[in-house]
């Protein structure tokens, strides 16, 4: 119901974390009974379906990205360059950098892996600093940074219906990801959270 819902919203990708070290983790069977249903309902204006994964083997990765059906595979663990290179689903890779320095270390490891689909990012930063003293200006700095060398930059941490257009403003990244932030409880997704999330996102 809430991917349905996020989906008639306007949310351009709905992500499925099929790890079992993810707090969010849901099973493999009712993830592709949603995928299926997503797609016989919405047909060619269903949003991208992404499988989230964290520190899976590639057979691990395949195996369940082909039994739920998903479009593309975010890797939010510490997986190397090798793994992406061996995937043969299109695949981003999701990274926390603690400093500037580190941030643009990343994307020149990764970047000889960034995807040409122009639909997916090329890659997803969480800046450190969300949430600490400072951290707005340092986050912005590591954002600015890593724009420079990325086509397609999506942005999560900390983002809220409340503060989503202002900080998309500020940042102009390709796109954001929210998770918690329209959460009333863990795994308990807020309906009138996803449609102001959704719409002050689009107004930007």
């Amino acid at each position: 119901e809430d991917a349905r819902y996020a989906a008639d919203a306007g949310a351009d990708m709905l992500g499925f974390h099929l790890s079992k070290r993810s707090l969010h983790y849901i099973d493999p069977a009712k993830a592709a009974t949603i995928c299926d249903a997503l797609r016989q309902e919405l047909g060619e204006s269903c949003p991208l379906l992404v499988g989230i994964f964290i520190n899976e083997l590639v057979s691990t990765i395949t195996g369940l990205a082909n039994k739920v059906g998903i479009d593309a595979i975010q890797l939010s663990g510490d997986e190397s360059d090798s793994i992406i290179k061996e995937l043969r689903i299109p695949s981003f890779k999701s990274v926390q950098p603690m400093n500037k320095i580190m941030a643009l270390d990343d994307i020149k490891y990764y970047s000889p892996h960034f995807q040409h689909d122009d639909r997916l990012p090329s890659l997803l930063l969480d800046p450190y600093f969300t949430g600490q003293a400072g951290g707005e200006e340092a986050s912005k700095e590591m954002v600015a940074a890593a724009k420079e060398d990325v086509p397609r930059l999506m942005v999560t941490g900390g983002f809220t219906p409340e503060n989503v257009a202002a900080r998309l403003q500020e940042f102009q990244p390709w796109g954001v990801d929210v998770n918690k932030g329209i959460e009333v409880q863990l795994n308990d997704k807020d309906q009138e959270k996803i449609k102001a999330f959704i719409d002050a996102a689009i107004s930007v």
